[in-house]
């Protein structure tokens, strides 16, 4: 579950993280008075209006501006919020802004030059083992900065029975070139920005740029936040922080359903039992000539309802051209499902785009029987190879 900077944030701070302060605004007006509370509680007179939407890249779009007064806020707010914001991790049609973050400026003159770092905590799956990646470049891409500078990428792999040890939080500080009090500042930072990793269950936190301020004090200037959804029964709190405006309609409808489906961007729909059989598929597709329009898994209960609730999912999507359905029947029947596709078609009348039902496996041979005598626009196959040839053979004519 991706959450938007404000709520990562909200998440570090409780674990004592420093943060860049800010205050949501759904509305200009809002925006104004959320500047206004912020001169009152930090004194800053400048103020940063961040769009909130799951993307990265917002102030390429036009999605992050500096204010110097509060009419500036009002009029900044004013043109982000309603706007559709297209960033290098949006599509074409970008999304739509429906809040800001009004932050304090944090870029203030002093003592010393500020320096922007960039630092994440992830999973490396190769070792089993969380991992700290940092570097000095904060504020451009990583993936720019690993392609071009790699030398300048630092790891931290950390053993999660023991945690972060001072050393190792030591060792990050060093390699950053901090010294002082803000060498002191940033192994605090990193060891409660591991410990809420941790503790909150997440599956990614991205800090770019993790910020030594002018007075030497480490904060979080950004928060890219995503929780684990396995872990939200640990996590009531977290629950009400998704923004389903965030996330494709279709995929929202098909998880009330009780599908698994991800949306893609191909011209065949898929539905399949099994998340192993449904990737087999997806290569099925693509060696056909086709690309899959989505992943969905219907489980191990493919009935008449669930398959037509499949069906409506699948037909939302306009670039779809056939539909492929590939179950195997091991706990569950093939006959079963094969009647389950028949009654679902019957229902729903008229379906415009070509069928393929492949079924192996219990009673194979009944539900291929039943899906040939059904009347009904729909071939059958038993092989996979058989399924792939049909498939080419519908979105050739």
């Amino acid at each position: 579950m991706n959450l938007h900077e404000y709520q990562g944030k909200e998440i570090l701070s409780s674990f004592g993280v420093r943060i860049q302060r800010g205050i949501v605004a759904q509305n200009a007006q809002e925006a104004v008075t959320a500047a206004k509370q912020l001169t009152a509680e930090t004194g800053t007179s400048w103020y940063v209006v961040k769009a909130q939407v799951h993307a990265g890249g917002r102030g390429k779009g036009g999605g992050v501006k500096l204010a110097k007064n509060l009419k500036e806020v009002e009029e900044v707010a004013g043109s982000i919020i309603g706007m559709n914001l297209v960033t290098p991790q949006t599509s074409a049609a970008g999304k739509k802004v429906h809040q800001v973050l009004v932050a304090e400026d944090v870029y203030y003159p002093g003592e010393t030059e500020t320096s922007e770092f960039y630092m994440s905590v992830l999973l490396n799956r190769g070792t089993g083992r969380n991992m700290i990646m940092y570097s000095t470049e904060g504020g451009m891409d990583i993936e720019t900065v690993a392609e071009e500078t790699p030398h300048l990428i630092f790891t931290e792999e950390i053993d999660p029975a023991v945690g972060i040890l001072p050393f190792q939080a030591r060792r990050i500080a060093f390699n950053l070139g901090l010294s002082g009090n803000a060498f002191k500042e940033m192994t605090k930072f990193v060891t409660n920005l591991y410990t809420a990793y941790v503790k909150s269950d997440s599956s990614l936190f991205e800090i770019n740029p993790v910020l030594k301020t002018s007075d030497n004090k480490i904060l979080a200037v950004d928060a890219k936040v995503t929780i684990d959804d396995n872990s939200l029964f640990r996590h009531k709190n977290y629950v009400d922080l998704r923004d389903v405006r965030e996330e494709s309609a279709i995929e929202v409808e098909a998880g009330e359903l009780g599908l698994n489906y991800v949306d893609l961007d191909g011209n065949v729909g898929c539905m399949v039992n099994g998340a192993g059989l449904a990737m087999a598929t997806m290569d099925l597709i693509k060696h056909s000539g086709g690309e899959p329009a989505n992943f969905l898994d219907v489980g191990g209960t493919a009935d008449a309802a669930r398959v037509e609730a499949a069906f409506k999912i699948i037909l939302k999507d306009p670039a779809v051209k056939a539909i492929l359905i590939n179950i195997f029947g091991g706990i569950v029947r093939c006959d079963r499902v094969a009647q389950g596709v028949i009654d679902a078609y019957k229902n729903m009348g008229t379906i415009n785009v070509p069928i393929i039902v492949r079924l192996q496996g219990t009673n194979a041979d009944i539900a291929k029987k039943l899906i040939d005598d059904s009347g009904l626009d729909v071939m059958s196959a038993t092989e996979f190879q058989e399924a792939a040839d049909k498939v080419q053979q519908v979105l050739a004519s």
